[in-house]
């Protein structure tokens, strides 16, 4: 039985750790992306769904945005609409990818409600 030449395989870890490695690292960066922006986006959902509640009930358009602001991820705009007996809210904001050095994205959360009997609008 003849060894196989070691010498031929040495380095080979390394150079394959130095192919993979920043292929390793992209895929991180793209799932912590995706992370942040589903976040957000159920965030806004979330804040569109209790301003449509509140509003609902017959809470003022301040009142609303004041709500859905304080679920909403930092900056987000909120739209507040009534028309034939229905509620609407809808949250948005621009999410900066990648720690802010990356592309921007913007996730929008919308909810319907029907109003409360009594509520005008």
């Amino acid at each position: 039985m003849t060894r196989p030449d070691l010498r031929a395989d040495r380095g080979a870890a390394t150079v394959e750790i130095a192919v993979a490695l920043p292929s390793l690292v992209v895929i991180v960066m793209v799932a912590v992306a995706a992370v942040t922006v589903v976040t957000a986006q159920l965030r806004c959902v979330d804040a569109a769904r209790e301003g449509a509640r509140a509003a609902a009930r017959g809470e003022g358009a301040a009142i609303v945005r004041d709500i859905a602001g304080q679920v909403a991820p930092g900056r987000a705009g909120v739209t507040v609409t009534v028309e034939a007996g229905r509620v609407a809210v809808g949250v948005s904001t621009t999410i900066r990818l990648l720690s802010g050095r990356g592309p921007s994205i913007t996730v929008v959360g919308r909810a319907v409600a029907a109003a409360e009997p009594g509520v005008g609008p």
